[in-house]
Formats: C-alpha cells, sequence, structure tokens
C-alpha cells in the first residue's frame, strides 16, 4: 500500500492541477540559461541527451533501464535504488569511487566537492526530469572536480503544461504514482512535480519506499530572468545482500535469498537553487547561481564483514557565476564558483565480524569512525569558442580549482580498538588520524578543433584533462598501514576523435579515444584501498539510427573499450595486479539495439535487446562472468487526449543473470536480475488540453 507520502504527494498534484484549470495564459516557457552542460562543450565531444520522450517511453523502474541507451555508460544496478556508475571506465568500489564521475542537476553538482555518494543518482527526481545529457570523456575543465570521465546532467522541467496524474502497478507489490502540474502567480510560473514508489522487492526483505518532489519558480523579478528549483528526495529501503557462490544467481532458491536481511539504507536530500540572469545592453549575460544543500544517510554496510553500520551528512553552500558573450567570431564565457561545506561521518559495528581468524581480529566491535570535515572551495574559468572560418572551429577550456579540509578527529587517533587496546594480527582495519588540514589545487585543460567537412559530416578532436581530490573518506576513513601522505590528486589525460552526421534515413556517431589515470585511489576485491595506481584505457563508441519510414525506427548504440592495470603491486588477501590486466568490473562489450514502431501518432512499441559483454571479478582475472543478452518491449496507447494507457514487459525471455557479480573473501557474489516482469499503468491529463 502507498504510504502517507505519496498520499500527500498526490494532494499537492491535485491542488496543482485545480490551479492549472483555472489559468487563461498558456504559454511554453524554455530556460535557456546555464542547465545545458552539452552547450559547455561548444561541440567538441562525445554528449548523449536523452529527452522527454525517451524518458517517458522507458518509464525506468531503475536508472540502470535509461543508461542502456547511451553508449560508453554502465549505470550497474544494486539492491533496490543502489547503483554503481561506470562512464569510459571500470566499475569502481570503495568510498570515495563516486568522485570518478560529476552529477549535477541544471548545470549544478548535487554534492559538495569532496564529500559524493556513490549511489548519488537516487537523490535527483529522474523520474520526471525534462531530460537527462551524458557527457563522456574528461570534463573538469568545463565543469570542476570529479569530472574525471564523464558526467550526468539532469534537466528539469520548466514548461507549462496541464496538470497530470499517471499510475502504475507491478510485480512483487510494485506501486508508483507521479503527478506534475503548474499554474501562474503574479507573473511567474510555478510548476510541481512529485512521485512515489513502493514495492517489496523480489528477494527476501528487500521492498523501498521512494518520493521525490521538484518544485520550479520561472519568472521575472526585477532586470533578471529568474529560475528556482526546490528538490526533496527520500529512501528507506530494506537492503538485499549478494548470494554466494559459482553461478548462485541461477538457482530459483538463491537468488530470492537475502543473506542479509536485516540491511537498510535510508537517506534524504534536499537542494535550493536559484539561477538569476541579466541581459546585459551590450548583448552579453551575467549569470548568478546561489545554492543551498543538505543529504542525511544511515545504512548497514552489509557488503563488508562484521556489517557496521553508517551514518553520514552533509551540509553546504555556495555560488557559481558566469559572464558570456559574443562577437562576430568568438564566444566566451568566464566564470568563478565559491563553495562551502560541513560533513560528519560515523560508523560503527555491534556484533563480532564472521570470517577467518584475521577477519574478526581485524574488524573489531565499537566505534571505527566518527569525525567531522569543513571544506572550502574556490575555482575560476573560461570557455572559449572561436570560429577560424564558417566550417572550421577552435574550442578551448581551463579552469583552475582550490579545495581546503579541515578535519577533526571525535574518536581515539591511530589504529586501535575504541577502548585504546590494540587489535591481534598487523593491526585494525581501521586507521584514525589526527586533527589535520589538507589543501589542493588542480587545473585542468581542453582544446579541441570541429570541422564541418560537408554538410552531413562534422569531424571533431580534442585532448582534455580531468581531476578530482581525495575525497574527505580517502582522506580520514583510512585503513591499516594508510596515512594521508599517501593520497594525491586523481588526474586523466584523454584524447579523442570523432564523427557525426545524417544521410538520408541515416544518423550516426562515432567516437575513438584513450585515457590515461594516474594516482588513482582503487579499492581492491576484499575491502582494501589501493593508493597511486595508473589505468589505461582505450575504446570505441557509436550511435546509428536508421528511419526508413515515419513509423519504424531501427538505432543501435555500443562500446567496445579496453581498461587495463598499468602498474604492479601486491595487495591484501594474496592478489597480485599485474601491468597489462584487465581492470576487473570492466565489460569489452556493452550495447543495445531498439526497434520502434509507430502505426500512427497515439500509438508506439519499442522492442529493446540490451547486452552486457563477460568481464573479470579479480584485479587477477582469475575469475570472470559471462555477461547477458536481455529483451524487453515497451509501448503505449493514447486513447484520447485526456487518456494514455502504457505497459513494460520487461526481461521477456526470463533470462536468469547478475546485474553484478564480482569475487572477494574467497567467494563468488552476485547481485541477482530480476526474472520477466509486467507492469501496467495509465496517465491521465487534467484539466483543458492544451
Amino acid at each position: 500500500m502507498l504510504d502517507c507520502r505519496i498520499v500527500v504527494i498526490a494532494l499537492l498534484g491535485v491542488a496543482a492541477a485545480n490551479a492549472n484549470a483555472a489559468t487563461e495564459t498558456i504559454e511554453e516557457i524554455i530556460v535557456t540559461g546555464d542547465a545545458s552542460v552539452i552547450e559547455r562543450q561548444g561541440g567538441v565531444g562525445s554528449a548523449t541527451e536523452l529527452d522527454r520522450d525517451v524518458l517517458r517511453l522507458v518509464g525506468a523502474t531503475h536508472i540502470y533501464e535509461t543508461m542502456v541507451r547511451v553508449p560508453g555508460v554502465w549505470v550497474s544496478r544494486g539492491s533496490g535504488q543502489e547503483h554503481l556508475t561506470a562512464i569510459r571506465s571500470p566499475i569502481f568500489t570503495g568510498t570515495g569511487a563516486c568522485g570518478e564521475f560529476l552529477y549535477l542537476e541544471n548545470g549544478i553538482p548535487i554534492r559538495p566537492e569532496g564529500f559524493c555518494n556513490i549511489n548519488n543518482l537516487f537523490e535527483v527526481n529522474t523520474d520526471q526530469a525534462a531530460s537527462i545529457e551524458i557527457l563522456r570523456g574528461a570534463a573538469s575543465a568545463q565543469l570542476g572536480g570529479n569530472a574525471l570521465h564523464g558526467a550526468i546532467n539532469v534537466i528539469t522541467p520548466t514548461a507549462d503544461e496541464p496538470s497530470r496524474v499517471l499510475l502504475e502497478g507491478g510485480p512483487y507489490e510494485f506501486a508508483h504514482l507521479a503527478v506534475s502540474g503548474s499554474t501562474h502567480a503574479a507573473q511567474q510560473l510555478l510548476r510541481i512535480d512529485a512521485s512515489g514508489t513502493t514495492t517489496d522487492g523480489y528477494q527476501h526483505s528487500t521492498g523501498y519506499r521512494e518520493a521525490k518532489v521538484t518544485v520550479s519558480q520561472l519568472g521575472t523579478v526585477g532586470a533578471y530572468d529568474v529560475h528556482t528549483t526546490l528538490d526533496w528526495t527520500d529512501l528507506d529501503q530494506d537492503t538485499g545482500g549478494y548470494v554466494l557462490g559459482h553461478n548462485a544467481y541461477r538457482d530459483d532458491d538463491l537468488s530470492k535469498s537475502n543473506p542479509n536481511s536485516d540491511s537498510y539504507r535510508d537517506a534524504w536530500s534536499l537542494r535550493l537553487v536559484s539561477e538569476w540572469s541579466r541581459q546585459l545592453d551590450n548583448g552579453q549575460a551575467l549569470l548568478i547561481t546561489p545554492y543551498v544543500r543538505r543529504s542525511h544517510m544511515k545504512f548497514l554496510q552489509h557488503f563488508l564483514p562484521g556489517q557496521p553500520f553508517e551514518r553520514n551528512g552533509q551540509t553546504s553552500a555556495g555560488s557559481q557565476f558566469a559572464w558570456l558573450g559574443s562577437n562576430e567570431r568568438l564566444d566566451w564565457r568566464l566564470g568563478a564558483a565559491l563553495e562551502w561545506a560541513d560533513g560528519d561521518l560515523y560508523e560503527y559495528q555491534d556484533q563480532p565480524a564472521l570470517g577467518s581468524a584475521f577477519i574478526v581480529a581485524t574488524r573489531p566491535v565499537g566505534v571505527h569512525y566518527d569525525y567531522d570535515v569543513t571544506s572550502l572551495m574556490a575555482a575560476g574559468f573560461y570557455d572559449l569558442r572561436y570560429s577560424l572560418s564558417d566550417d572550421f572551429t577552435l574550442v578551448h577550456s581551463a579552469r583552475v580549482e582550490w579545495l581546503r579540509y579541515d578535519y577533526n578527529n571525535h574518536g581515539l587517533d591511530g589504529n586501535s580498538r575504541d577502548d585504546g587496546t590494540l587489535c591481534g594480527f598487523s593491526g585494525c582495519l581501521y586507521t584514525r588520524p589526527a586533527d589535520r588540514d589538507d589543501s589542493y589545487t588542480n587545473y585542468a585543460g581542453r582544446l579541441g578543433v570541429e570541422w564541418l567537412a560537408q554538410d552531413s559530416l562534422t569531424l571533431y578532436g580534442a585532448i582534455s584533462s580531468g581531476f578530482r581530490p581525495p575525497q574527505a573518506t580517502e582522506l580520514y576513513r583510512l585503513q591499516s598501514g594508510q596515512s594521508v601522505a599517501d593520497l594525491d590528486n586523481e588526474q586523466v589525460y584523454s584524447a579523442e576523435i570523432g564523427a557525426r552526421g545524417a544521410r538520408a534515413a541515416f544518423d550516426y556517431s562515432l567516437a575513438l579515444y584513450g585515457e590515461r589515470s594516474d594516482h588513482v585511489i582503487l579499492r581492491d576485491v576484499n575491502g582494501y584501498n589501493i593508493s597511486d595506481g595508473k589505468l589505461n584505457g582505450k575504446g570505441v563508441e557509436w550511435e546509428f539510427g536508421f528511419s526508413p519510414s515515419q513509423a519504424h525506427r531501427f538505432s543501435v548504440v555500443g562500446t567496445y573499450a579496453r581498461h587495463e592495470y598499468a602498474f604492479d603491486v601486491a595487495i591484501g588477501g594474496g592478489e597480485t595486479i599485474e601491468d597489462g590486466d584487465d581492470v576487473d568490473t570492466a565489460p569489452r562489450w556493452l550495447g543495445s539495439a531498439h526497434w520502434h514502431y509507430a502505426p500512427t501518432p497515439g500509438i508506439e512499441s519499442e522492442v529493446e535487446v540490451v547486452y552486457q559483454g563477460r568481464y573479470y571479478l579479480d584485479a587477477g582475472n582469475l575469475h570472470d562472468y559471462d555477461g547477458y543478452t536481455l529483451l524487453n518491449w515497451r509501448g503505449s496507447w493514447q486513447v484520447n487526449p485526456n487518456w494514455r494507457l502504457f505497459a513494460r514487459l520487461i526481461n521477456i525471455t526470463d533470462q536468469d543473470y547478475a546485474d553484478r557479480a564480482d569475487y572477494a573473501f574467497g567467494n563468488y557474489r552476485y547481485f541477482v536480475g530480476m526474472p520477466r516482469q509486467l507492469y501496467l499503468g495509465f496517465e491521465a491529463t487534467l484539466g483543458a488540453v492544451r
């Protein structure tokens, strides 16, 4: 049954609908400010935009289902709404692995620098977004720290539309309600988009309840055009652990089991962002975007021996500034950013760990970490696009960024239990550094060219760099044998060439890239951190579309990539990394194909094939997972202007598969993929159709 939060959301939607029905002036409003990050690329580089029509058709119950449509990207599904991200990279794990990618909403990062969350996308209302932009490749020069391998930007709706209510149901007590509506008040457009989801989950004790609300304002205040967004998300889930044993996902009983039935994740976030833009008399523009953010989470770390409890939170505030202008040949954007943040983390284990004598001795009961960190970030940047001729353009971006941490430890310093006694073997796994300050300065640049070779063919090339400072958890949540001085800024250097265009019924894009990553911070399969790693990556990505008629469209996206270790090291648990080996959890092949059929304007159908290739589960390349191929179908029928029916049949062939696999602590571990699923629903448009 839908809980009270979803009922409240529904009432808000009805209120918006009633207000909207009374509105006489109807107009479509488009925000052109700084919401899009694709525009900052200047046409040079690899980017994909998933528009509202695509998002509406997909109807994703998890962000993974949306991202399979993007080459070079794998957002692997965990339990409930958990996930791990890969963009031109392997899947990274560990407390700071989220720092490899930047997540934004309307061009503003959703978390403060240094305080990312590896599951960050559940803090964004992707279900009701106007579009989702994905940049592939190093983008720190344009966007800042953490945009090492790419970025995902969610753009919120700003259109004045009739109010809508969507309701759908599916297996395992799945129910989803979404409402939206807008109205005008005092020459301002006010809009609300809200949704709630509840399910019992496929595995035992894996249900979740999720609510998301986006409230938007758009209008003029004095000489400024103002776009303000208030976002709130709340997730309460019972988390499923890995199922253990070789090919355990193929066993009907094991696949439904949950070895960690007491695991949970409770998380909420709140963000207020307001963009103020002003057109100057000389045709230039000024943008000021202040923001405040708060997030909080508590969860049981079911994936670690001892399953310690963690509580963390972040409060932050800041502003971005941009000055834009152009002349006959040059488009330019100068800017700065300033941000303050305060974060805290507490970790406690209440039961002895299970496993070998070493695991039990080094993972003690008691407080592992208890600290807070205050940070300050300042940055300056510019983007230039210069037209050398009508068909040849040069782009250049640069950024300098400074970040300072002030860390305070509230527990005992050192490598002991919380009562000061020492652990056996080589000492406790958990090390707490003494109070300290750390600062990092980073630079990033990008240089590219774009050539309009023909009306239907554009060629481009670019070299770029990316950076991320160590995350707070990597600096101050240390393990035995580590010290803060071991960690340095991670750097990525990349080169890319590509082509895109369209001819007759065909459209296409193709990109070839190579990357080098230095000072990489990794976590091995047994949960140990590795500092100062080096990785090499290279690959090819493609998107092809063919529309033989208005009714039919065929499209294919794909990736072939190789991500390799570029260093040698012996790590915990007897595992060895060797130069030239594949990085674990990095499929060489990824892709999807779609046949979209729309015989009439009101009917559409899509058949989807999703492919994931084989990958290694450990750094030594001794264990692997074969991957999978899934077949899905989606369709909808616009019965009349006010009613739409839709359905989705996922995993049509009832394939046994794992959303993600690894090998750790001497065992194969799998997040089990769901069997065949059927979802049915309707969408009602309230008030006058416009």
